[in-house]
């Protein structure tokens, strides 16, 4: 089989062992969209400014992404390499990137899946706004930028055991979330910060997704940074699974 064809049959596979445990897929489906009934809908000045609560349901999708896929793969990796099964699968001749692009293929239609609630909730008790086809443009935007998260929760995954995996993502998710401008817009924040928050990849994916559902100027930071963040952590998530396959089988 070709590597494509093992990443998208561990995808499948990775699918159905999820699926197999209804509260994972229920958490990733409901966190997103109760933020938004909490902290977006009930402020009306924000929820009855169409273009301020087309940016926060676009902020809050970023952040179903993030989160989802930093547990995804952040718990679920370092969760998996504790356990004989994962040993097992390391020996089989197949190559690492296939594994590891099966992870993002299968966190990654989890992530799009969870951010389906949040449009339907946006469009119902906001007056957030857009086009059917900026609304496309924006899950593209949204896929594309959502790499980095990925790979950051690989490398986690890959880098430590499970219980100090659970301290690091809230830690990272969090950080990224706030420094990102997820829960708060960038224009509240002070010059250093908001400087700052251009060199992170939640703050570079809020813009992108924003500017293809909004349109606007797109500034180079924000797609340089999306791809310097994805060549970088996906090279490293590489490595780590490279080390880790060394450290225990060699």
């Amino acid at each position: 089989m070709s590597t494509v064809q093992l990443t998208l049959l561990h995808a499948k596979y990775n699918l159905i062992e999820t699926a197999r445990i209804p509260i994972a897929l229920i958490g990733s489906l409901a966190f997103p969209s109760l933020a938004l009934l909490f902290f977006v809908v009930p402020q009306r000045t924000v929820a009855d400014d169409p273009a301020f609560a087309t940016q926060a349901v676009i902020s809050l999708c970023v952040f179903a992404v993030m989160s989802n896929a930093l547990f995804s793969f952040g718990l679920n990796i370092s969760e998996a390499r504790e356990k004989p099964w994962d040993p097992y699968l390391r020996t089989l001749p197949a190559p690492g990137v296939a594994r590891v692009l099966a992870h993002v293929f299968s966190t990654g239609a989890m992530g799009l899946a969870a951010i389906i609630p949040v449009i339907v909730i946006g469009g119902l008790a906001t007056a957030a706004e857009a086009p059917l086809g900026n609304v496309l443009a924006g899950f593209v935007a949204l896929a594309v930028s959502g790499l980095p998260f990925m790979f950051i929760g690989i490398c986690i995954g890959y880098s430590m055991p499970s219980k100090a995996a659970i301290a690091v993502v809230q830690v990272v998710m969090f950080a990224l979330a706030f420094i990102g401008g997820l829960f708060l817009p960038p224009f509240l924040f002070a010059d250093w910060l908001n400087t700052i928050s251009m060199f992170t990849p939640s703050r570079q994916a809020r813009e992108l997704v924003i500017w293809a559902v909004q349109g606007g100027d797109l500034e180079p930071w924000v797609w340089l940074g999306v791809l310097a963040w994805t060549v970088i952590t996906f090279a490293l998530a590489l490595l780590l699974f490279r080390r880790d396959e060394g450290r225990r089988y060699r």
